[in-house]
């Protein structure tokens, strides 16, 4: 049995205030993140875990394989045109926090590439006595000489930008300086900034984001920076973006984020800043060849032409910027059924699409045909895989993407030429012995008859006798796309020990476009729900696994889905890992970040129907006395000032008070993850797949 600490203050929740029959919450308390008692229930909570999982022999094992994955030295480094030069950010086991650094094209494309260290993260700290995390770099275009650093104190979202010179290799004397923050900031020009923070106190959204933008001067104190625009605090944020192309042609903008999907955009002009007459759900993605590259995310009909959701749409910049309420668009690509497109980058002459075919990555190069349409390329790259796009270098038609697959290590390609065939350049050395493993991909049939297709990894050789231990993970949300993946630690410590692993395409994602994800937005979000259901259900059918053998884990927005089908199917599951989530969705947008994804989940302190749906469904509040669930994981971040780890701790302390079974783990660093350097990540990572081994495999 475990003891919660004393102090317990009874609370009403935001649906009883508002007069909503939902009982009182017994647990506010712990949403003071850092509070003495709260704290003091954190340490408690993780000496059980740790007194019960570390002492597992399994346990020194799988961190040591972690660590020695994610500190390998012959990991690729992922690359980044900068400069004249390949930049590149790499943590191992000698530099924990990390080390920025620099290499000629030539080298990066040597087995053993000789390296310049920019910036010591470790360093760094020591020297200021502080926990630093490198959030990375906003550097000023064309020029590519100076760069905004972002700095965070343990890995939380909020950050510190300095002014840092690449040709001296240190932080600018008397530079720009943004105090801690959660700020957006972008190079307007070579002495100018645009930036979104908290210019006085509460200058923030109920989300916890700015909403005012100002243009800040070389020199001027903070205070004398001009207000540029200013959004409403019912917004979830207001942040600007300078573009640039090759030719010569720049573009500033700021995009007032009305909800996480929704945003109106705006075009700073010489006339003053002036709305884009683009969708709500639209995004600009590039600037290329005098063209405003634009993402639909939902329909559109401009100029006497209609087009569907998930379409790229080119703007003619010069007719953008003498008026931008009149606009006459062009198609630059549509998908196809079960198509959509992700990252769109731009080279000097080409513009690249990263798109998916069936969960499929595809790489396109298309480039205008001087008519007002545009010609396209398919780039062969290996089939039945995952495509990124890594870098694309906008003074020349450079790029890197790079090719995986559950069984396949990452390549990496070269494109000297973005309008023709990349080549070969690194090759990540196989972390674990796939010679036996397959993949397949399945349909399962999900509550309204809709097939939702997945992708198991075994062994060849398994008996199809319900005996495999499984573990079957989704996203399911926010329209981002789950795609195969090479991960040495999934085939290290679970795959090559007789596991499998299973990714489910549920809706809410992007994988077959806009239609996918708005198919479980709000009130509709229960089919997102069974649709992970029914491929655990089609795992068990097919005799792959069983409910002792199979088990779950997601986080974040993946978090909250392990929490609901804990809940709603505990006789599915032996397994359950509910990693840095959501589970408290009626007090949710009192939590940190949480109201700025009301786009997503539906706002139920405005809309009754929606208090309904989640009075039904939120996992915090339809845990059951006396229920049979599995025992779960519940893990969490001190430093997450995105979903906040307050979800996960009251959910913890509900089960404790219904006397469920459950381990809990909060690591008091790491920000939205597992931790903030790579021996706290192996260190969760070993914590869990211990669990999982306990649960699945004994």
């Amino acid at each position: 049995m475990r003891v919660l600490a004393a102090g317990v203050v009874l609370a009403m929740s935001v649906a009883a205030q508002a007069g909503q029959s939902v009982p009182d919450d017994p647990y506010i308390w712990l949403e003071e993140q850092t509070s003495p008692r709260a704290m003091a229930w954190v340490e408690g909570q993780n000496a059980v875990t740790a007194a019960r999982l570390e002492r597992d022999p399994r346990f020194a094992v799988f961190q040591a394989e972690t660590l020695a994955i994610a500190g390998a030295r012959d990991r690729i480094p992922s690359p980044n045109f900068l400069n004249g030069a390949i930049y590149n950010f790499w943590q191992d086991e000698t530099h924990l926090r990390g080390i920025w650094r620099k290499t000629t094209l030539a080298s990066y494309r040597t087995d053993a590439p000789v390296w310049t260290t920019v910036l010591d993260i470790d360093a760094l700290g020591r020297t200021e006595g502080k926990s630093w995390v490198f959030k990375g770099a906003s550097c000023r275009q064309p020029e590519q000489d100076r760069c905004l650093i972002a700095l965070s104190l343990g890995g939380e979202d909020a950050v510190e930008y300095r002014e840092f010179d690449l040709a001296s290799g240190s932080f600018v004397s008397g530079g720009f300086l943004l105090p801690k923050s959660k700020s957006q900031v972008t190079w307007q020009d070579r002495d100018h900034l645009l930036v979104a923070t908290e210019w006085a106190p509460g200058d923030l959204t109920t989300s916890g984001y700015p909403y005012i933008v100002k243009r800040l001067t070389r020199g001027q104190p903070m205070a004398s920076a001009v207000e540029v625009f200013r959004g409403e605090k019912s917004d979830v944020a207001a942040s600007a973006a300078v573009l640039h192309d090759s030719q010569g042609h720049s573009l500033a903008y700021i995009v007032r984020g009305l909800d996480f999907f929704h945003s109106n955009t705006f075009i700073l002009t010489p006339r003053g800043v002036k709305q884009l007459a683009i969708p709500q759900r639209a995004a600009i993605e590039e600037l290329f060849a005098g063209k405003v590259i634009v993402k639909l995310n939902e329909g559109w009909s401009a100029g006497g032409q209609g087009y569907t959701a998930g379409t790229v749409i080119s703007l003619d910049l010069a007719q953008v910027m003498a008026d931008p309420q009149h606009l006459h668009p062009s198609k630059v690509w549509a998908p196809q059924d079960r198509g959509s497109v992700g990252t769109i980058a731009s080279t000097r002459t080409r513009l690249l699409l990263e798109t998916l075919d069936n969960v499929r990555g595809r790489l396109l190069s298309l480039a205008p045909n001087g008519r007002g349409g545009w010609v396209q390329k398919r780039l062969d790259l290996p089939e039945n895989g995952a495509v990124d796009l890594v870098a694309a270098d906008s003074r020349s038609d450079q790029f890197f993407v790079s090719s995986s697959g559950f069984t396949s290590p990452n390549t990496y390609f070269y494109g000297a030429d973005a309008a023709a065939q990349p080549v070969a350049a690194k090759t990540l050395p196989a972390k674990y012995d796939a010679s036996n493993q397959v993949v397949e991909q399945f349909e399962a049939t999900s509550s309204d008859g809709t097939k939702i297709p997945y992708f198991v990894v075994h062994r060849r050789d398994i008996a199809l006798d319900g005996n495999t231990p499984t573990l079957l993970n989704a996203y399911g949300g926010f329209q981002a796309s789950e795609t195969p993946f090479y991960s040495g630690v999934i085939g290290k410590l679970w795959l090559e020990r007789g596991g499998a692993f299973a990714l489910a395409n549920i809706r809410g994602g992007g994988e077959f476009g806009p239609a996918w994800h708005e198919a479980g937005l709000g009130v509709k979000r229960q089919i997102i729900y069974d649709d992970f259901a029914a491929v655990g259900q089609d795992l068990i059918a097919r005799r792959i696994t069983s409910p002792r053998r199979l088990g779950i884990f997601g986080g974040s927005n993946g978090g909250l889905l392990m929490g609901v089908e804990l809940v709603q199917h505990p006789e599915l599951w032996n397994a359950v890992a509910i990693q840095v989530p959501l589970l408290d969705m009626i007090r949710i947008s009192k939590i940190a970040a949480g109201a700025s994804w009301q786009g997503e989940y539906g706002d139920v302190n405005a809309d009754p129907a929606v208090m309904a749906f989640w009075q039904k469904t939120s996992p915090y509040q339809n845990l059951a006395r006396g229920a049979h669930y599995p025992e779960p994981f519940i893990t969490t971040t001190t430093k997450d000032d995105r979903t906040g780890p307050q979800h996960a701790r009251k959910f913890a302390a509900r089960m404790n008070e219904y006397g469920l079974p459950y381990l809990y783990y909060e690591n008091t660093e790491g920000g939205h993850g597992s931790g903030a350097d790579i021996k706290q990540s192996a260190h969760m990572n070993a914590l869990t797949y211990t669990y999982f081994a306990q649960k699945l495999m004994d």
